[in-house]
């Protein structure tokens, strides 16, 4: 059976490292054969909160989007997922982050891009985009308690 960390420590939190924990686990006699990380390994990606979302002037499928992503002032990133709205949290890939890639050890870094003539800053984000999940289906909505600005690897 596989079960998240996280989820454990929600129902009771020792004050012990993984490892620890792991430990104690197996010495219960529920034997822990392996602690894997989730996802694989990505930086620089925040929650942010979808503030606003027009109409791409060039493009059919693709919106732009006004994001609070904790960084003192909105970014504009165009987004292409059918499933951004304004007041939505997700996942938001800041200049500079570094996704998982197609292959293991060479990650994608996200850039300035001009997307048909908009300047983006920054991506928001799939679950498979951060290595999560297969669903390519739209963007990772995040619970509305999900503060603003946090590191969303954490």
């Amino acid at each position: 059976m596989q079960f998240s960390e996280r989820w454990l420590r929600e129902l009771v939190n020792p004050s012990l490292k993984t490892e620890e924990l792991a430990h104690l686990l197996t010495m219960s006699g529920l034997e822990v054969e392996a602690c894997e990380p989730v996802a694989p390994p990505f930086s620089g990606v925040v929650v942010a909160q979808v503030m606003k979302v027009e109409k791409h002037p060039d493009a059919d499928r693709l919106t732009v989007c006004s994001v609070d992503a904790g960084q003192g002032s909105p970014l504009t990133i165009v987004c292409g997922a059918p499933n951004v709205a304004a007041g939505m949290k997700v996942p938001c890939a800041l200049v500079g982050a570094k996704l998982p890639g197609e292959s293991p050890g060479k990650p994608f870094e996200i850039k300035p891009a001009k997307m048909r003539g908009v300047e983006s800053s920054g991506m928001l984000c799939s679950a498979r985009e951060l290595g999560l999940s297969s669903d390519h289906g739209g963007l990772l909505a995040l619970p509305a308690q999900a503060p603003v600005g946090e590191d969303n690897a954490s």
